[in-house]
Formats: structure tokens, C-alpha cells, sequence
């Protein structure tokens, strides 16, 4: 009998048995509260052997040497969700006709970027070996950041489990000649609990070796979890929380008897028991020392997605490392447990028994992925922003009506023109391009809006007038803090929004509606034509709510003009990228920037400031050109460059005089300018050109020299600029 491992006693209760009724607190998609147990598997007997960190077999451990799509219902054991929205928004935006989205084939892959976590998970069942899939699958999954990895390999007779600290090619040379076997998982680790060492890193085993475990995600309640386990006997060999899962799960199968017309359903119990003791986030591949063809996935603010094969499965933590494998995909929802093996997979409830999920159709164009030619993924990202811009604004230019076209906001005409107040909420770049919303939603359409870090408004509980959109912004869809401030928003009855680049994405799944962004897939971590991308979203859908309202058809009609004038623009600001490499070999050295502008440009300062920061190392400080006086200015000396983003606009002439100031005080000065003018010469040391366009779309064109400076800088001082130390493409832990 089980006894109810902690707090969960009134779920759980002593005398509950994992495979009878088990009670659990409800979840949106309803159901009975008894678990399906119509599920056929495959049986297995087998010991674990582990490399590269302990040995495990029967005996004691030895010391050695991680729009809701069209679908063809039918077409697996899967098939849509009836009544929910499991996948997305009910009506995505998507654009008429933009690349992402086919109409019959449901999207392509162009979301190779989504990050639950700054970890991933890779796992196969098949006929084929695994370990080509599970390497190459943790390659791809590279760009989300992590300092160790492991694989396990299920090879008929027992799993090998092998780890290495470092980079995914060290892991490959340790593992060698592949184990065969044809069921497996893999491992990518960013240290959340515990040092990044061999013991740490995933999988992890559970029991004596019974259960071997992936998870990416943060067990808040692990400690009394731990020390529960530990006084029933159980020994932890790692610091970290995803270990007490496994033993969790050993402890479920110890406890749960065989049902021999369900041999299978023992498993599935036992993991269902264990993740109901849990409090935080999870995506988990499980799997098991007796049953070589059973490979279970479950998932809880954490993504998990599954590639359907013929005669073979994937899991993945997104669809990056299934892309060209198998053109059918599906995105778990939150309390979701997929169970597979080579002759198909079953998606439960973690509650309420077998539900039905939406098989999508999965397209990639594999040379996004590619380099194609260049140094650095990042530096293919800054040069591909023309055409990024392109697919965000493809179909949703209406000349007719002179407004912008969407789809996805899921709001009828009269909600939009009640709407009083808007919210832009992000983190990092996203909160940048939600500043440039503020001033282009507020000079177009006229609503007041508020500019929130997600990580604050999802505690500080502001005062929100009825008649608020929040729109949460993010690249990903995936990061914590900006899921966690919508679903807050959300619960106290305000509409929300995403602006994502992640088609299924966590965000995508819980926002009201939304609209995609198209950048095509971001891998270096340091993001550059998401940015441009979100910056020309918001632009549309400002001139989207101002034709709603005041904004003239004349109005409507320049901005969509000038529009369709930008990715024209943006190449022509990608040819500063000689003069910026040139000017990059002055200042690499630099230990302090400081980065200048007003109005529209603030914002802009602020994020090429963020963006040396990432990826050269160096400290760099955005501010209000004027607020220089306030504090800044102490900072000016021969060794600080001030960078001045001053196209002309509005404040070009305040901007001279604070770039004046600077120079005043030996400073070296770097001018982002769109005309040549004498005195700008006179003063700056350096100068760089851009296109002049209007002040709302200056921030994506000033934006691409900054970006450029930051790339040859991080590149001159020899730092990893796709993968900078410490960082991860999504953050999703507090």
C-alpha cells in the first residue's frame, strides 16, 4: 500500500491503491476522476548498466570509469481533443497566405527555437537504433543552453546510461561505438539544483535501477519529497530535484500490484501516482528496466512534443529534433502522459483516463536550420531580418480598408473599440519591443498603455480597469514568467494576447488569442529578427486599432506604405557591416559602453546594450539620452565608448546637444545616423549610416548596426557568440 507521500493525503489517501480510483484536484478539460486502464504495451526483463558515473545491476552500485490546425482524424491513435483547444488559439493569426501556414497542411516547422526550460529531452521506440537519433536530436536542441547531458540506451538486455559535463560532442566521444538498442532517451541539463558534474546530469535512475528518467522543469516541493523518500530507504546519488521523480516513480511500481490482462498498466500508474506528489513544473521521458518497448512522456508547464512515425515514435521537448523524421507531430497539453512503444502511442489525462489529441501536420524547410554559409547562426539571423519582415506583414496589409489584417485576436469589432487600456508585458528583448509598442500604440491608436516586466506583474497584483487587453510578448511562447503573468491576468477575468513565434507553444495554448510572429527559426541565443519581427507586429497592430478608431484612411494608408518600404530599408542597413566590423576592432577591448537615445530610441539603446552584454561579456548600460546628466555622465571617460542612436526625429536636436556633452568630457563617441551632417562628424569619432525612415519604425532599422557591433565585438574577443556562458534561448525558471 501506498502512504501518501506528503501534503496529498486527501488525494492520495493511505489506504488508495495506484490503480483503483485515485481523487485529484480538477483540471480544465474535466473528467471523471478515474483513470483509464485500457492501454496495451509490451513486457521486458533487464538490468541497468551505467557509464560514466555508476554502475547499477542487481547487485550494489559499483563506482565507474540528458488557427487549431486541421488534422486528419484518424490517422494514428490519436485524434483531436473534442471540445478543447489543446494546440493553440481557436483561430490563429497567421497571416493570408504567410510561410508559415498552409491551409491544408496545417503550419510548418517554423519554431525550432521553443524552450519549455533551458534543458532538453529526446526519446525514441522503434525498429531503428536509437543512439543516432538521440545524439543528433540533443545537437539540434543545442541552442536552448546547457552545461551537461546523458543519454540512455535501451539495448535488449540492459540500459546504458552514459553522461559527460560540456558540450554534446564530448558525450558523443565518450559514448563511442553506439550501444545498440532500439528504445532510448537523451538529456540536456542547465543546472538548477545542484553543480553541473557527471552526477547530476540526466537520466537519472530511480529505486535500484527499476526506472531510468529524463526531466526538464523545477520540483518546488523536492526537498520534503527527498526527505520522505530517504526515510523509506531510498538513496540519492545526485543534488538534483528531477532524482526524487525517479524514486518517486520506483516507489509507485513497488507499490502497485501487476494486472495480467494489463501488464503494461502498472507503469503507467506508477508514473501518474508520482507526478500527483509533485509541485512545479515537469516534462518527463521515463523509462524502464522490464519493459524495452515502453517509453512514457508526461508533461506539466513544461513542453513535450511527439513525432508520429511508421512503426516508430519521437519525444522531444520541441519539434527541432523530429523535423525530417516524420511529417506528423503533436504537441502535449499541460497534465497530458503519452504512452508509447513501435505499434503506436496512447495520450491520457494524468486524472481522468484516455483523451484525444490533434495530429498536425509537421513541414521544415531544412535549410532555415543551416548556417548556409555563415560564421555564426546569429549573424545569418541579423542578415535574414528582410525577409522575416516580410512574412510577418504577408496578408495582413489591407490597402482596401487601409488597416491591418488578423485573425487570431478572437475579439469581435465592438471588443476592440471598448478596449481602455492595453498591457505589454515581457522579459529581456520582449519587454524591449513591448517599450516600442507603447509609443507606437499610444501615438496611432491612442490607448494608454503600460509597459510591465512579466516577472513583476505576475506578484505585484496592480489595479487592472475592466476593458484591459494584456498582451504577453515573447519569442518562445515558452518563458515562465510571461506564461505565469497572463494566466494570472487571466484569472481575474482580463483578455489576453500573445505575440509569439512558437505555433503550439505553452503561451500559444493558454493566451485568448494571438498573433504569430513568422521570424522563421531563431537558434542563436542572443535574439535579433524576432525582435525586428515583434517590433513590426506591434506596428500593425497599432495601425490596426487606430483605423478602429480616430487614425484617418489617409494615416492608415503612409504607415502601410512606409511598411512595405522597411525590409527594403533593412537591407539597406545591412550594408553598414564592413564599417561596423572596422569599428568593432576599435572598441573591443572596451570594459563599459554606454548606449543613448530618446523617444523611439530608448528603447533601441536599451536593447544594444543588452545585446553586448550577452555576447561580448562587456558591461553596457542603455538610457534616455537626457537622463545622461542624472548620473550616467560620471561614468564618461577616454575608456567608455558612449554609443548615440540619433537617427532624425523629433528630439535629433537634444540628442546633438548630449552627444556634445560627452565628447566635452573625452569620451569616445559611436552616432547611429540616417543623414550626414557636418557637425555630427565634428563631434562623433565614428559614424554610421542607416536608411532614414519614420520615427516608429526607427528602432528596427537602428537596431541591425547595434546588433552587427555586438556581433564582431563578441566574435574579436573570442566568445561563444550562438551559446553565450550562462544563458539559455528561453528562460523558464524564476
Amino acid at each position: 500500500m501506498l502512504s501518501g507521500l506528503h501534503h496529498r493525503d486527501a488525494l492520495f489517501p493511505k489506504e488508495a491503491l495506484p490503480g483503483r480510483k485515485l481523487f485529484c484536484e480538477p483540471h480544465w478539460s474535466g473528467g471523471s476522476g478515474k483513470m483509464n486502464r485500457s492501454i496495451g504495451l509490451f513486457a521486458f526483463d533487464g538490468i541497468i548498466q551505467i557509464r560514466g558515473s555508476q554502475r547499477v545491476g542487481s547487485n550494489v552500485p559499483q563506482k565507474p570509469n540528458k488557427d487549431l490546425w486541421p488534422v486528419n482524424s484518424g490517422q494514428t491513435r490519436g485524434s483531436v481533443l473534442g471540445g478543447q483547444r489543446e494546440c493553440g488559439w481557436s483561430s490563429l493569426d497567421v497571416g493570408h497566405g504567410c510561410a508559415g501556414h498552409n491551409k491544408n497542411r496545417g503550419p510548418l516547422f517554423c519554431h525550432s527555437v521553443a524552450a519549455r526550460v533551458m534543458c532538453g529531452i529526446v526519446g525514441y521506440v522503434g525498429a531503428d537504433q536509437a543512439a543516432e537519433f538521440l545524439i543528433d536530436g540533443l545537437r539540434r536542441l543545442e541552442y536552448r543552453g546547457y552545461d551537461s547531458a546523458g543519454v540512455a540506451i535501451h539495448g535488449g538486455s540492459d540500459i546504458s546510461i552514459t553522461r559527460s559535463v560540456g558540450r554534446i560532442q564530448a558525450l558523443a566521444d565518450r559514448l563511442g561505438t553506439p550501444t545498440e538498442g532500439t528504445l532510448g532517451l537523451g538529456h540536456t541539463r542547465w543546472a538548477t539544483h545542484g553543480p553541473a558534474t557527471e552526477e547530476n546530469a540526466h537520466p537519472h535512475i530511480g529505486g535500484t535501477g527499476e526506472v531510468v528518467l529524463a526531466h526538464n522543469g523545477v520540483i518546488e516541493n523536492f526537498q520534503v519529497l527527498k526527505d520522505e523518500l530517504i526515510a523509506k530507504g531510498y538513496q540519492f546519488k545526485s543534488a538534483t530535484d528531477s532524482e526524487v521523480i525517479a524514486h518517486l516513480v520506483a516507489e509507485g511500481l513497488k507499490s502497485t500490484p501487476a494486472d495480467p490482462t494489463q501488464p503494461n498498466m502498472r507503469y503507467v500508474t506508477a508514473v501518474q501516482w508520482a507526478i500527483a506528489q509533485l509541485r512545479g513544473t515537469y516534462g518527463l521521458a521515463v523509462a524502464f528496466r522490464e519493459k524495452p518497448g515502453l517509453l512514457i512522456a508526461a508533461r506539466f508547464g513544461s513542453p513535450l512534443v511527439l513525432g508520429v512515425g511508421r512503426g516508430e515514435y519521437f519525444v522531444a521537448s520541441d519539434a527541432s529534433p523530429i523535423a525530417g523524421r516524420t511529417d506528423r507531430i503533436v504537441y502535449l497539453a499541460d497534465h497530458q502522459i503519452a504512452v508509447l512503444t513501435a505499434d503506436g502511442f496512447t495520450v491520457l489525462h494524468r486524472d481522468s483516463g484516455k483523451v484525444r489529441v490533434n495530429i498536425q501536420p509537421l513541414a521544415e524547410d531544412t535549410g532555415e536550420v543551416s548556417m548556409n554559409g555563415y560564421e555564426h547562426y546569429m549573424l545569418k539571423e541579423i542578415h535574414e531580418q528582410p525577409d522575416s519582415l516580410r512574412n510577418a506583414m504577408r496578408g495582413r496589409l489591407n490597402d482596401e480598408d487601409a488597416t491591418a489584417v488578423f485573425g487570431g485576436l478572437n475579439l469581435t469589432p465592438q471588443q476592440l473599440r471598448g478596449v481602455e487600456r492595453i498591457i505589454l508585458t515581457g522579459c529581456g528583448t520582449s519587454w524591449h519591443s513591448a517599450l516600442v509598442g507603447e509609443y507606437m500604440i499610444e501615438e496611432f491608436a491612442r490607448i494608454p498603455v503600460c509597459v510591465e516586466y512579466a516577472s513583476e506583474l505576475r506578484y505585484r497584483n496592480p489595479p487592472i480597469e475592466n476593458n484591459t487587453l494584456v498582451f504577453g510578448i515573447t519569442q518562445s511562447g515558452e518563458t515562465a514568467d510571461t506564461l505565469a503573468a497572463l494566466n494570472e491576468t487571466k484569472r481575474k477575468g482580463h483578455r489576453t494576447l500573445a505575440l509569439c513565434n512558437v505555433v503550439g507553444s505553452s503561451i500559444a495554448q493558454a493566451a485568448d488569442g494571438g498573433v504569430y510572429l513568422h521570424a522563421g527559426p531563431e537558434i542563436g541565443v542572443a535574439s535579433t529578427k524576432a525582435y525586428s519581427s515583434q517590433c513590426c507586429v506591434l506596428a500593425m497592430l497599432s495601425l490596426y486599432f487606430g483605423r478602429m478608431r480616430h487614425m484617418s484612411f489617409e494615416s492608415g494608408g503612409r504607415i502601410i506604405e512606409e511598411l512595405r518600404r522597411l525590409p527594403a530599408a533593412v537591407e539597406q542597413a545591412l550594408t553598414c557591416d564592413s564599417e561596423v566590423r572596422r569599428i568593432a576592432s576599435k572598441y573591443a577591448e572596451a570594459s563599459n559602453v554606454l548606449y543613448l537615445g530618446r523617444r523611439y530610441n530608448f528603447p533601441t539603446a536599451l536593447e544594444g546594450a543588452l545585446k553586448l552584454k550577452e555576447i561580448s561579456y562587456i558591461h553596457a548600460e542603455g538610457y534616455p539620452a537626457a537622463e545622461m546628466k542624472h548620473g550616467p555622465i560620471a561614468l564618461v571617460d577616454k575608456d567608455t565608448p558612449s554609443v548615440f542612436i540619433m537617427p532624425r526625429g523629433t528630439t535629433y536636436d537634444k540628442v546633438m546637444s548630449n552627444m556634445e556633452e560627452v565628447k566635452a568630457r573625452g569620451g569616445p563617441v559611436i552616432a547611429v545616423a540616417s543623414h550626414e551632417e557636418a557637425q555630427i562628424r565634428r563631434i562623433a569619432d565614428e559614424v554610421i549610416m542607416i536608411p532614414e525612415v519614420p520615427e516608429f519604425l526607427q528602432p528596427i532599422v537602428s537596431a541591425i548596426p547595434l546588433q552587427l557591433l555586438s556581433y564582431h565585438i563578441a566574435v574579436l574577443r573570442g566568445c561563444d557568440v550562438d551559446k553565450p556562458r550562462n544563458l539559455a534561448k528561453s528562460v523558464t525558471v524564476e
